[in-house]
């Protein structure tokens, strides 16, 4: 089962528990969680279901390729890493 991870500093903002998930999908895996911790959708979502912009989502060390539809392809063992981008001048 894909496991989906967010970094130590998300958890302050929202409750987002690692946790095993199913789906084929990132959209699958990332439905199923959040059910699990509806809490997080928000953090992680826009009302249109894509990545917010201020969000970095990671599948197996590589960056999410559709922020849209997250339609990329994880893994039963794959790894689903998510989060804030950082930006600063």
């Amino acid at each position: 089962m894909p496991r989906i991870r967010f970094t130590p500093n998300l958890h302050r903002h929202t409750a987002c528990e690692d946790a095993e998930t199913g789906g084929a999908t990132v959209a699958a895996a990332l439905t199923e969680y959040f059910e699990r911790f509806p809490a997080a959708r928000g953090y992680v979502l826009d009302d249109q279901g894509a990545v917010r912009h201020h969000m970095v989502i990671f599948v197996n060390g590589v960056p999410l390729q559709d922020r849209a539809a997250l339609s990329d392809e994880v893994e039963k063992d794959g790894e689903i890493f998510v989060f804030q981008a950082l930006s600063g001048g």
